[in-house]
């Protein structure tokens, strides 16, 4: 999610989405304590005493999952096909050479360890090309061969509208992969026929909160990056959604969930793209593989008690989607349902098209 800086900048990059004010949440595990009797299953959660100054925030105690592991399917394979909107046109050489809408995009990405397809001359007309020059910021670190280019442009993604963007890392507002995510999303959410809550953590720049919302669902979107909620709450004018029932919370997502369990909030669907490594808007570290069982454990306690979904994305870490799905499972113990594992792909255009791996994915969902 993720990441260095995402501001209109910022998500840093799938490949490597390390820093950045994404949500972020405390680092380190709770200090020990003597055994005493566990929490009642039907129990709400307590907030311990709190830290002192300078050391990690406590955590809550939360009822441990029991019960039968969820099934699970894996690895399931979610592959996105060239469209007006978005296609990979051409990869390789620690390179990818994308059309987003009217525009071509030429930017890094390190898993195209493999040879170039197009000529040169495909290449180096891109209409926008990453540098990474230090001593620029924002679009200042991209190049335009063709003709100056603003900051921002127009997009589509499935009829709705949205500004790209061209960030200083590299990010142009937009992970076209994740739209299968959107797409079953946005269906559950439909096939559901009532009110529905989704609750969307490292909600970046809002296409995820938008598509649900013009579902049918009353989202709440939290982000660490100032920033990027201005950019979302952009894109919701844009996308002609100003009247749809979107909360716009720009907060560390641990602090914001354990508040939301303690208030004994509950949603139907959870949305969840963390990145590996990130810093809250108030010093909150987040560490991946020490944050997230906890962040899982506050996602099972939030849930509502006719739930349709809880997804969950990562980037850049050394773990499978089977470690992904271990976590899910081991969180969702006793709920029943299915747990679905496995990567998410692009593929490119043209003869003989390669795979380009992205990401990672976990998905329970509820015994129909």
């Amino acid at each position: 999610m993720r990441r260095p800086e995402r501001g209109p900048a910022s998500k840093a990059g799938r490949g490597d989405r390390t820093g950045g004010p994404r949500e972020h949440r405390p680092g380190g595990e709770a200090p020990s304590r003597a055994a005493k009797p566990g929490p009642r299953a039907d129990a709400r959660p307590e907030a311990r005493n709190p830290a002192p100054a300078g050391t990690a925030p406590e955590r809550l105690v939360l009822p441990a999952p029991a019960g039968a592991l969820p099934a699970s399917v894996a690895p399931v394979i979610l592959t996105l096909e060239p469209s007006p909107d978005y296609a990979l046109l051409d990869s390789g050489a620690g390179e990818k050479l994308e059309r987003y809408g009217p525009l071509t995009v030429r930017r890094p990405e390190n898993q195209a360890i493999w040879l170039r397809r197009l000529a040169a001359r495909d290449w180096d007309g891109a209409d926008a090309i990453f540098t990474g020059d230090i001593d620029e910021e924002g679009a200042g670190r991209w190049r335009f061969p063709k003709e100056p280019l603003g900051e921002t442009w127009p997009l589509l993604q499935d009829g709705l509208s949205y500004h790209g963007r061209f960030t200083s890392f590299r990010h142009v507002g937009v992970f076209p992969e994740q739209a299968a995510h959107w797409s079953y999303a946005a269906g559950a959410i439909e096939r559901a026929g009532r009110p529905v809550r989704l609750l969307n953590l490292f909600g970046y720049t809002g296409l995820a909160s938008l598509l649900a919302a013009r579902a049918g669902a009353e989202v709440t979107h939290v982000d660490a990056s100032k920033k990027a909620i201005l950019w979302a709450r952009e894109n919701q004018d844009l996308a002609g959604l100003a009247d749809r029932p979107i909360r716009w919370i720009c907060e560390d997502a641990v602090r914001y969930a354990e508040r939301e369990v303690k208030r004994g909030s509950r949603y139907d669907a959870i949305l969840l793209d963390p990145p590996k490594f990130g810093r809250g808007p108030k010093g909150e570290v987040w560490q991946i593989f020490d944050d997230l069982p906890y962040l899982m454990a506050l996602m099972r306690a939030l849930l509502s008690a006719r739930p349709l979904f809880v997804i969950l994305t990562a980037y850049s870490i050394r773990s499978s989607f089977y470690g992904l799905s271990a976590l899910m499972q081991e969180c969702f113990r006793g709920a029943g349902g299915t747990v679905e594992a496995g990567e998410l792909l692009i593929r490119e255009a043209g003869a003989e098209p390669r795979l380009l791996s992205t990401s990672l994915f976990s998905r329970w969902t509820p015994t129909p």
